[in-house]
């Protein structure tokens, strides 16, 4: 990042979800706030037979009213609709509907999302290849529409973001796993820092709870196996008993915009984002390392570019997945980062409730970060009955806290040791 005097501030100007709590963004912060959970019993397939038969789903979602015609839903997939309904939903909470070509040029609007990539339906491949086996032909396939190929494309769903905004500006896809959406806010905060860009969608949509997905994580060992029966409490972030993550999917959006710029079109500032941070472990594809290296290059990069030092943090959104090693890689680096101060701030897991939405998650983060400064209080980590040992920070057990919160430090750790770390702000008329 350039070191000038003309780098630019950036606000979040408006919030949209699509979650396990809810299908709008005050529905999914209302779901924290009350600690009340989004894991329920597996409804995308048939699970039967299946180790882990629970997840945290989308429910009663309508494309349809979440999507207005003009955006496009006919070659969204069910991910991509979520992500597109977050988006809108941003979208018209920071009134960038009514701005016009005046406000921002077509190629000063863009987007970033988060996202898996997309990929072919195991089904359909396996219906393939059964046909072949069976019809004596060896060239025999079944014919896919193109439109089948557009579903399936991970860009689909960014440009009728772009389309949404009448934006020509950058467009990223990004997909590192459960970092997706940090990276995208990142990146689009950075964009929007240099100049790039004056007004940018970001955030990030997944859904990962799919037969193959579910049977690969749980052949890991990362799902939790132990509450079938049971699911509202299977998300047990920092817990001495906890034993392994729940699949969620969803999205969340923000508009970020360049603050001057948002001012003087009369928009609402929900808060400045001040540091961002970005490392990569190398170490393993599926643990975090136990001294916390790497998350905490990341937590110390967006710290150091906020300039608000340890003491000016009042809140960690924790990554918190429950499981063994990120909870106590996350805890440790936490430690490491926040020295004297750690003990002084409260730190909580939004996952406890939603399960992990992977791509989406530092989306998440960011709706309970803007949302504690808004109301004032801090969602809890719920389940936690008794922390392990050597888990020791204020977690914020069972209960939404009250409490006044000016800045926090949102962290998301992935799959292949990539790293992301955002500060945020409440908003102030100071430079």
């Amino acid at each position: 990042m350039s070191g000038t005097s003309d780098i630019k501030r950036v606000a979040i100007t408006g919030i949209g979800a699509v979650t396990p709590l809810g299908n709008d963004a005050g529905t999914t912060w209302e779901g924290l706030a009350t600690g009340r959970s989004g894991v329920g019993a597996l409804t995308t397939f048939d699970a039967t037979g299946f180790p882990v038969r629970i997840a945290a789903e989308v429910k009663d979602f309508d494309a349809a009213k979440a999507i207005p015609a003009h955006v496009g839903r006919k070659h969204l997939s069910r991910v991509g609709q979520f992500g597109v309904a977050a988006a809108w939903e941003a979208v018209r909470d920071a009134g960038i509907d009514q701005v016009s070509e005046e406000v921002y040029a077509a190629d000063e609007r863009g987007v970033a999302m988060g996202a898996s990539v997309g990929r072919p339906e195991l089904q359909a491949l396996l219906d393939i290849g059964h046909l072949r086996a069976t019809s004596g032909q060896s060239d025999a396939f079944i014919c896919q529409p193109p439109a089948v190929t557009l579903t399936d494309d991970q860009n689909v769903p960014l440009a009728a973001m772009a389309r949404m905004v009448g934006g020509t500006g950058p467009m990223m896809g990004i997909s590192t796993a459960c970092a997706g959406s940090g990276h995208a806010i990142g990146e689009a905060y950075r964009a929007i820092q240099e100049g790039d860009a004056k007004m940018m969608v970001a955030g990030g949509y997944d859904s990962l709870t799919t037969w193959l997905d579910v049977l690969g994580f749980s052949l890991l060992g990362a799902l939790t196996d132990r509450y079938n029966d049971d699911p509202t409490h299977a998300s047990r972030p920092f817990a001495a008993d906890r034993s392994g993550f729940v699949i969620g999917e969803g999205a969340v959006a923000v508009i970020l915009e360049d603050m001057d710029s948002a001012r003087e079109r009369g928009a609402t500032v929900l808060a400045e984002v001040l540091g961002y941070g970005s490392s990569l472990n190398a170490w393993r594809i599926t643990d975090s390392p136990p001294d916390g290296s790497g998350a905490i290059q990341a937590m110390e990069g967006a710290l150091a570019e906020s300039g608000l030092g340890t003491g000016g943090i009042d809140y960690v959104v924790a990554h918190g997945t429950s499981t063994h090693g990120n909870d106590q890689s996350e805890t440790v680096a936490i430690k490491k980062v926040f020295g004297a101060d750690a003990h002084k701030i409260v730190v909580s897991a939004p996952k406890s409730m939603s399960g992990h939405l992977t791509s989406a998650s530092l989306g998440l983060g960011v709706l309970a970060a803007i949302n504690a400064m808004r109301h004032s209080l801090v969602s809890p980590t719920v389940n936690l009955d008794e922390a392990d040992r050597g888990l020791d920070l204020d977690y914020v057990p069972h209960t939404a806290r009250p409490m006044k919160v000016d800045a926090a430090l949102i962290n998301a750790f992935a799959f292949g040791g990539s790293n992301t770390a955002i500060v945020i702000g409440a908003p102030r008329e100071d430079a």
